[in-house]
């Protein structure tokens, strides 16, 4: 009779548990609430004014008549270049069409690119004194000194001051050739030269400009 009635408690037992657990799953329904007003109530919001003045800061007024320049300003000749350089070459040429050289000028500036000759001269003398120096600016010029082309003097660097040399004169002629090694810095190559004999006279002075490679040349003719 026990085991009968242990085994009631216990069905009963589990059906209460059961119970429970099947309450705890249902969920509670809240019922909506209707609110007072509807979205057609609701005032939109006003615009901003037009004003001048936004956040604190002043926006320009804008002028409706005001025009905008159609090219822009220039203080040269109203002229359209398809290069902006070409404007100054031809300014530049047209200045160079006013500078007109003659020979003499343009040797002068760039110097002889013929070989010079300074004349004969007649001398009783038994030597000659031989000098040079540059006569210009001292920027370097050197030049290269034969006599009957036997080169005297391989490389001599022209100073502001006169140096040379003594030549024992042979009888018959005497050549003299002074050579541009260079024409230094500023260009061309300048000097000028003496000849001066044994009893001080002077033979023969002149001046060259030449260019590389160029010679300038003078005979001493021993008589």
């Amino acid at each position: 009779m026990k085991p009968y009635i242990l085994c009631i408690v216990l069905f009963l037992f589990s059906l209460s548990n059961y119970a429970q657990i099947d309450s705890k799953k249902k969920s509670v329904a809240i019922p909506a609430v209707e609110s007072k007003k509807n979205s057609s109530d609701i005032t939109p919001s006003k615009p901003i004014p037009n004003s001048n003045n936004t956040f604190g800061m002043n926006r320009p007024k804008v002028s409706p008549s005001l025009e905008m320049p159609k090219k822009d300003f220039s203080m040269f000749p109203q002229e359209e270049f398809g290069n902006p350089g070409e404007l100054y070459t031809k300014q530049v040429d047209k200045n160079l069409e006013n500078i007109k050289l003659t020979p003499e000028e343009v040797e002068q500036r760039n110097g002889s690119s013929t070989d010079q000759y300074f004349g004969d001269f007649k001398s009783k003398a038994k030597f000659v004194n031989v000098v040079y120096r540059d006569h210009g600016y001292v920027d370097g010029d050197i030049i290269q000194v034969r006599v009957n082309d036997d080169i005297i003097h391989a490389r001599v660097f022209l100073s502001g001051g006169f140096k040379g040399f003594k030549l024992d004169l042979k009888k018959g002629f005497n050549k003299i050739d002074f050579v541009a090694l260079n024409q230094g810095e500023s260009g061309p190559n300048t000097a000028e030269f003496k000849v001066v004999d044994d009893a001080g006279i002077l033979v023969s002075a002149n001046r060259w400009n030449l260019a590389t490679g160029v010679k300038a040349t003078i005979i001493v003719v021993k008589e």
